[in-house]
């Protein structure tokens, strides 16, 4: 299209989700995109921009309020024109419903091995031996961090063993 490419910015394995905060990339774009170092922005898919249609129209405001185009190859949209802005935002759209379907799945997913017994999370460390041991130091009058540190499990491994005993 004629455009010299100022950078090319990228968040390697960092969720869309992530706000600007947790993407340097993207923190970076919004810096040079205020400075006006760019006219237009590019990106592959407008699911590499962000997954939520708040976190997009934002983005879409401030493009917008310094000037600058977006073009999205993947789904060819270029908001130069009124019809590109106005299909943006429906693909944003649809980027936050795909997002929701999947945590809806995932939700139901977990629930749906909770009520098979499945066991979720990290294995415990914690085994009779040590919930003795707890119940032996505490008896001991030792404290809840130093009986941590010494059997070296969580201090919260401890608090749970003392209060069901």
């Amino acid at each position: 299209m004629g455009w010299t490419v100022a950078a090319e910015l990228t968040d390697h394995a960092i969720s869309g989700t992530k706000g600007r905060d947790g993407r340097p990339a993207w923190n970076k774009l919004f810096t040079m995109i205020q400075r006006r170092e760019v006219d237009v922005v590019c990106a592959w898919s407008i699911d590499r921009l962000g997954r939520s249609i708040k976190e997009l129209v934002g983005f879409m405001d401030e493009v917008q309020a310094a000037g600058v185009d977006l073009y999205v190859h993947q789904q060819a949209i270029n908001t130069a024109t009124p019809a590109g802005r106005m299909v943006f935002n429906i693909f944003a759209s649809l980027g936050e419903f795909e997002r929701e379907l999947i945590v809806e799945r995932t939700r139901s997913g977990l629930a749906r091995a909770r009520a098979q017994g499945v066991r979720l999370g990290r294995p415990s460390n914690v085994n009779d031996g040590t919930a003795a041991a707890v119940k032996m130091l505490r008896a001991k009058n030792m404290g809840i961090v130093k009986i941590a540190s010494t059997l070296r499990i969580g201090v919260g491994s401890v608090s749970k063993i003392l209060k069901a005993a």
